[in-house]
């Protein structure tokens, strides 16, 4: 099982000095956001891009890929009734897939609950359509180039579309790409009601990704939640992708986060053996 970290979580660090610090840590993979790099992808130049693959080579980390996709640039929307913002969202969205891949990255995340929510002038249903509409050309473009969109289930209380994996999973499904498929996040999941090792045997072949935190927005083991159990869900569906530590909460210190965070994941992978 390998583990990633995403680089938000490292304010005002350079991004070698970050893939530097996680692979000393014993992390295997970095995911990034790309509002840490530039207002846009589309200003990030091809050596610039190169450059950041290489360094990812001569640092011994790979690069996961991507997630906080709509942060910046500002006024992007799935789900607006606006045609014209819909269809800047999907350029970017397609640019963001060439962006992935350029760096060497294989999944891009897409949570961004204030750039999706239904519009309060909308019904679900409209937003639904204006969602796989949008997303459309990036999954093409996803396709091309090797790189997969997860679909991020997020809880009710940060939007009001995709609250639940199997939802989630109903809709990649109406988008019939081997490009698409969903995210499982254990704070997300937390809301769902239904213990966390199920919804993954549910979600089996559906999610390409995971993200290991907890419902107090620190990191795996900092909270309530058990990962053994989580692990060995895991491990018995047969995910082979990444454990990635994505939290919110950065006010124990990032050093302190990324180190706790591995060791308890590690530990818990270790206990499964016990």
């Amino acid at each position: 099982m390998r583990f990633a970290i995403c680089n938000e979580l490292f304010a005002g660090w350079s991004l070698r000095q970050v893939m530097e610090y996680c692979r000393g840590l014993g992390y295997h993979a970095i995911e990034i956001a790309p509002f840490t790099l530039a207002d846009s992808v589309e200003q990030v130049s091809a050596g610039e891009r190169a450059a950041i693959r290489q360094m990812a080579a001569e640092t011994g980390i790979e690069i996961v890929g991507l997630h906080w996709l709509l942060v910046k640039p500002e006024g992007l929307h799935l789900t607006t009734a606006d045609a014209q913002v819909r269809q800047r969202t999907a350029q970017y969205l397609t640019a963001l897939a060439h962006f992935c891949a350029d760096i060497g990255g294989k999944v891009l995340v897409l949570g961004s609950p204030r750039q999706r929510s239904v519009p309060p002038d909308s019904t679900a249903e409209q937003a639904r359509e204006r969602a796989l509409e949008t997303l459309r050309p990036a999954i093409r473009a996803a396709e091309e180039r090797g790189v997969v969109w997860c679909i991020e289930p997020l809880s009710p209380a940060e939007t009001n579309f995709l609250n639940r994996a199997e939802d989630a999973i109903r809709f990649v499904q109406e988008l019939n790409s081997p490009a698409a498929r969903i995210i499982l996040d254990v704070k997300a999941m937390s809301s769902e009601g239904k213990p966390i090792p199920q919804i993954i045997r549910d979600s089996a072949g559906w999610f390409a990704h995971f993200h290991a935190n907890d419902p107090n927005l620190k990191g795996p083991g900092m909270g309530e939640v058990d990962f053994v159990p989580i692990l060995r869900s895991l491990q018995e569906v047969g995910y082979q992708g990444y454990l990635s530590v994505e939290v919110f909460d950065y006010s124990d210190g990032a050093e302190h986060i990324a180190a706790v965070s591995l060791r308890n994941l590690q530990q818990a992978l270790l206990a499964l053996s016990a």
